[in-house]
């Protein structure tokens, strides 16, 4: 119920808004697109809060944390419990995510959603516990998550965006941290977009080619097994998902229902993603995509959404440190649009052949 009332409060993106927004940005002293995707951004913030002049004052990235039982199956280079370890070190501001969040003048806001050690008598201002499952199950054996474990995850999301949003946050970013979810977002992208799985099933951590090729094994036995339905979201989340997966699709779907633009990480945010924007296409509008990963699969995610990366670093740490790097540009954007004089005002003649 919840998830269908969230579905129809979203809106579509206002054209006027849109060709208002290029009014401005035409009579801004400079010849007409010199600026390029910076005046892109700018119409596309404007279309999405529906404000005149926004400005982008109060940024958060939720980097949503979640283990995954399919780590068991030798998937990764790294073991389970750095998830834990690597939340304790995003509270502790020691991570890549927290050195360019602060240089994008963003809070970090770490969500445990699924991580199988409990963090107990931690009280800080920056990590909300909203557990939903210690652990997902191993997915090659099984289905990953009940559905009702899946609905709970992006109740999650949602209801963190609804929050935040009352908070006077204005653009959300995403980010993750679950050793081993390379591979459930290798799964989901496979069964959503209709990629073979060795085209869509990369490195993540840097495994070597035997691991890869075990990998790309794991991925192709879960989806057998589990039979998930790509006409069917939740589904898809539920048997080869994950907890921060899920997290990071409700809260795109939150944002969406409050007029907040959302910038997408890398390779498992857009496998979040792309279950928000299934369920409810309109979700793409209110997204923008930080970078091109060097994950295999990131490009046929990005395609199946129709979303353009913003920037091509040869990024694949995630956490949310592309969206921190992505919101400089796009705040960029909105800056040149509030702040830039027009033509009028500084008294210089238009050329009006651009």
């Amino acid at each position: 119920m919840v998830l269908r009332e969230m579905k129809s409060s979203i809106a579509e993106i206002d054209g006027g808004l849109l060709d208002q927004a290029q009014k401005r940005l035409d009579s801004l002293t400079k010849p007409r697109g010199s600026l390029g995707r910076l005046e892109e951004f700018a119409k596309q913030i404007v279309a999405i809060t529906g404000r005149a002049m926004p400005a982008l004052d109060k940024k958060a990235v939720f980097t949503f944390a979640g283990d995954h039982g399919v780590a068991d199956e030798g998937v990764s280079a790294f073991p389970r419990e750095v998830t834990a370890q690597m939340v304790l070190n995003f509270l502790n501001g020691g991570a890549g995510i927290n050195v360019l969040a602060r240089h994008a003048g963003a809070d970090v806001v770490v969500v445990d959603i699924g991580v199988a050690r409990e963090f107990e008598g931690i009280e800080r201002a920056n990590f909300v516990s909203r557990k939903v499952v210690r652990g997902t199950r191993n997915m090659r054996k099984g289905p990953a998550m009940t559905r009702e474990e899946a609905l709970r995850c992006l109740e999650v999301g949602a209801e963190l965006a609804e929050e935040y949003a009352r908070r006077g946050y204005v653009i959300f970013g995403t980010g993750e941290m679950g050793i081993g979810n390379t591979t459930p977002s290798s799964a989901i992208t496979a069964v959503m977009t209709g990629r073979d799985i060795e085209e869509v099933t990369g490195r993540g951590t840097g495994i070597d080619e035997e691991t890869w090729r075990r990998k790309v094994e794991v991925v192709r036995d879960s989806i057998s097994i589990n039979r998930p339905d790509p006409a069917d979201p939740v589904d898809v989340l539920a048997k080869v998902g994950g907890a921060e997966i899920g997290g990071i699709a409700g809260l795109i779907l939150g944002a969406a229902e409050k007029r907040i633009p959302v910038v997408i990480d890398g390779f498992i945010s857009t496998a979040g993603a792309l279950i928000a924007h299934a369920i409810e296409p309109r979700t793409g509008h209110y997204m923008f995509a930080a970078h091109r990963s060097q994950e295999a699969g990131h490009g046929a995610q990005l395609e199946r959404i129709g979303l353009r990366p913003i920037l091509d670093l040869d990024l694949r740490l995630g956490e949310g440190t592309g969206a921190a790097l992505a919101m400089l540009l796009i705040e960029a954007g909105t800056r040149i649009y509030r702040e830039m004089a027009t033509f009028e005002e500084a008294a210089v003649a238009d050329g009006k052949q651009g």
